[in-house]
């Protein structure tokens, strides 16, 4: 995972091309107190979340079942939606494909809900006072240098779902650039495998997810079950009009 992590970020750099707030040496930024980074990624987040919703994309999730109990097992369904615009210029996320199928889980609403909802996770002005955020740690990934922050929701009653894990945010362009961490709160008879999302430069301006990848271990009652899931975002365009992007192939 660390080492496509590295090479995707650094393809992302080269997507970005001439045309992309990557193409420079960045000057020197003024250190930032924690809040005050915390606050300029979620309004980022806020303006990646709008804009995210005026682009069609293609979405497909391959969701496997490799054990069970500790015995290999080959179930594998496919899901493929793609977003559309109707005629008045509303969004909708249409699945158009379904193949292969699962037997020893069940894929339910909740299920559907969390990859096509929360994933990618995004942590927006309106979401941010839902959460506990604290920073830990800047880190480098190849050429990107990162603030690391933990977040976890601060309380996880009512009838939706939070993230937690962590964060990743780009010290110049100030946005996520990669999640790793689950969906809370897990139930017994339902439960969700902990996820990484990355993600690459968009129209020179936008990290928008482009990979998502889990592999747990779910322990429902009466049997252990690994369950693999991989997302791919793929053929961005803009409501409207029309961009050229270079996307990341997935890494076995």
């Amino acid at each position: 995972m660390k080492t496509y992590f590295c090479s995707a970020l650094a393809a992302a750099l080269l997507a970005a091309g001439n045309g992309g707030s990557q193409t420079a040496a960045p000057a020197q930024r003024k250190a930032l107190a924690p809040e005050e980074i915390i606050q300029a990624f979620a309004a980022k987040e806020t303006e990646f979340y709008e804009a995210w919703m005026q682009y069609m994309y293609r979405q497909v999730a391959t969701i496997k079942v490799t054990e069970v109990d500790g015995s290999p097992r080959n179930e594998r369904l496919i899901l493929i939606w793609e977003v559309v615009f109707r005629d008045d210029g509303t969004r909708e996320l249409k699945l158009k494909e379904r193949a292969g199928r699962l037997v020893s889980v069940r894929w339910t609403a909740d299920d559907e809900d969390v990859i096509t909802n929360i994933q990618p996770f995004a942590l927006t002005t309106k979401e941010l006072p839902l959460y506990n955020i604290r920073y830990e740690r800047k880190e480098r990934v190849d050429e990107i240098e990162t603030y690391v922050f933990s977040v976890s929701p601060k309380s996880t009653k009512g009838d939706r779902y939070y993230f937690q894990g962590q964060i990743w945010v780009d010290d110049q362009d100030l946005q996520i650039v990669r999640t790793l961490g689950k969906i809370v709160p897990q139930k017994r008879e339902n439960q969700f495998p902990a996820f990484e999302t990355l993600r690459q430069v968009i129209d020179g301006k936008y990290w928008f997810p482009v990979w998502t990848h889990a592999d747990s271990v779910l322990r429902f009652p009466g049997q252990d079950v690994r369950v693999e899931e991989t997302i791919t975002y793929e053929d961005y365009k803009r409501f409207g009009s029309k961009v050229t992007i270079r996307t990341i192939p997935p890494q076995p």
